[in-house]
């Protein structure tokens, strides 16, 4: 069965952190590049972060820029956020999306593999 789990979201105060995961199943990573994308109440989703499928370019939104790292471990089939500094704005549902592409860049891809969202609420 083609697909992406996430993990690791919660609550959490502001200034604390989460690693979110990203696992993929039925297909392997090491052809696909990953967006991270976030979606608050009453907003748009938009995308925060993404990897290139060779792991050497990445792409982060202003907004997260300098707290959030974003990963790829093909040997594990897996992709990671690690957010820090957490703030309230933070708050929203958190989706993984993989793609496969030759391409080096990642940020003007159409994904189309979906993770169900994790939950992620900034709040004291």
């Amino acid at each position: 069965q083609v697909q992406l789990v996430e993990s690791g979201g919660g609550l959490v105060q502001p200034g604390e952190s989460l690693r979110l995961s990203c696992a993929a199943s039925g297909f392997t990573l090491d052809y696909y590049a990953i967006g991270w994308f976030r979606q608050a109440p009453g907003k748009e989703r938009e995308i925060i972060s993404c990897i290139s499928t060779s792991g050497l370019n990445t792409y982060y939104a202003d907004s997260v820029k300098g707290r959030f790292t974003i990963s790829k471990n093909n040997a594990k089939n897996t992709a990671y956020l690690q957010m820090a500094s957490l703030k309230p704005e933070d708050t929203a549902a958190y989706y993984c999306a993989a793609t496969r592409t030759f391409r080096s860049e990642c940020r003007q891809l159409r994904y189309d593999r979906w993770g169900q969202g994790t939950q992620v609420t900034v709040s004291s």
